[in-house]
């Protein structure tokens, strides 16, 4: 796409923003960006510019913008009935949760619904302590679960918990992030020292018997980091040995983001006992799942309720959007398009030496900026440079990390080679300005 001179006259939404919205409510860029329309990859603001779409909404919009099958899906309930909530049974619903015992791997079977990815994790976390009758929980650090009581407790960095844990028996390993290794070691040496940190971490700060350990197979706030080979394998065995369950926080490597798979754990030889997800699950609309096997869904006693839970109509947006994933046989182009952006970004990484790493799997793919490789010191301020010139040249993206030097990608799922020329012209443009 040609540069594009930005228009200059003041967004009233976002003068509104400022007013009266919380100034935690963060936006992107120095110039904060109204979006009033969206379809397939692209995007337009409220000052008419059109921008290439490679974030989703956080990894949220798997299918394109204003996809038209779910659209149909959305409009074809609304029109019937919106909202039902948790008390009565509804067919989408019902319908959904057979789909996912029937796509998720392992013994999972029984699915509860909710709103979002906090309150999903907040399930799991819930449901792994009612079925093993322990309380304490390790998670890792670098991680981000959300921003309830429980999930903020959970969080491995500092940026997103704007106090202290609230919740008790919340313990925090070493997180499998090899190119910042804890351990000053490689994948090739390390023999997997990460995984047994949470050993060390069992044995050292909790009871030695815990309900669970939860992770995403990639940590996606904390920089896309992607655990080493055998990394899971060995972290399930230490975790069974101490009694906990595996849980898989999907809510951004589901619904095949990471290429061929449904879900991101699914690259590890792992059966996890409790998977949760969110955002990419019905395409932006509203929606979280939690699903377990039926022993630890058993063991989770009535009453229970979530108002919006199982809604119809996010129900049926997330059908449309599982059907379109197997239609168009997504989970593939995610991997053969992911492939090639990650070519790309390997083309970037030589050319530009601001670029440390470049790592994540299919079409969730992270770029971490350094001042100097040989001392990896973190170069946050180089990706507000690339940000600010990416969205000049129409193109919007997405960053994190703890050090906030970490560009991350999250192109819709039919994403095409094209898009990916697009988005690599544009950071080349950012990357010469460092």
């Amino acid at each position: 796409m040609n540069t594009q001179e930005q228009k200059s006259t003041v967004s009233e939404a976002v003068r509104k923003h400022k007013e009266f919205l919380f100034p935690a409510v963060a936006t992107y860029y120095q110039e904060p960006v109204a979006l009033v329309k969206g379809e397939g990859e692209y995007v337009w603001d409220d000052q008419g510019n059109r921008y290439l779409d490679c974030f989703g909404g956080v990894l949220t919009v798997s299918v394109g913008h204003a996809n038209p099958n779910v659209n149909a899906a959305i409009i074809e309930q609304t029109n019937k009935i919106q909202h039902t909530s948790a008390l009565y049974v509804n067919e989408n619903q019902s319908n959904l949760a057979e789909k996912l015992a029937e796509i998720t791997p392992g013994d999972l079977k029984k699915s509860f619904f909710s709103s979002s990815g906090t309150e999903a994790d907040d399930t799991a976390v819930m449901a792994a302590k009612l079925a093993t009758g322990r309380q304490e929980i390790v998670v890792l650090r670098h991680s981000y679960s959300g921003r309830s009581a429980t999930a903020l407790s959970a969080v491995g960095h500092s940026n997103w918990r704007p106090m202290p844990a609230q919740v008790a028996g919340i313990v925090h390993a070493m997180a499998p992030y090899c190119y910042r290794c804890p351990f000053k070691m490689t994948p090739d040496n390390c023999g997997a020292a990460c995984a047994n940190d949470v050993r060390d971490v069992i044995e050292t700060t909790t009871t030695g018997e815990i309900a669970a350990f939860m992770a995403e197979p990639i940590l996606g706030v904390g920089g896309f980091i992607v655990p080493p080979a055998g990394y899971f394998e060995r972290v399930e065995e230490i975790v069974r040995k101490h009694g906990g369950l595996m849980i898989a926080d999907e809510v951004q490597t589901g619904w095949g983001r990471t290429g061929d798979k449904w879900f991101g754990i699914e690259h590890w030889n792992v059966k996890p006992d409790i998977i949760t997800s969110a955002k990419g699950m019905a395409n932006g609309v509203p929606i979280g799942w939690t699903i377990a096997t039926a022993e630890v869904a058993d063991k989770f006693p009535g009453l229970t309720f979530a108002t919006f839970g199982g809604n119809p109509v996010s129900t049926a947006a997330a059908l449309a959007v599982i059907k379109i994933i197997e239609d168009e046989d997504l989970r593939t182009n995610a991997r053969v398009v992911g492939d090639y952006l990650r070519s790309k970004l390997e083309e970037l990484k030589d050319k530009h030496p601001i670029i440390g790493d470049v790592r994540g799997m299919g079409l969730m793919q992270g770029i971490e900026f350094v001042k100097d490789r040989q001392t990896k010191e973190p170069a946050p301020e180089a990706v507000l440079k690339v940000f600010e010139e990416t969205k000049r040249q129409g193109v919007l993206i997405g960053k994190g990390g703890l050090y906030g030097n970490v560009i991350r990608t999250g192109m819709m799922l039919n994403s095409t080679k094209d898009n990916v020329d697009e988005l690599i012209r544009a950071m080349d443009a950012g990357l010469a300005l460092c």
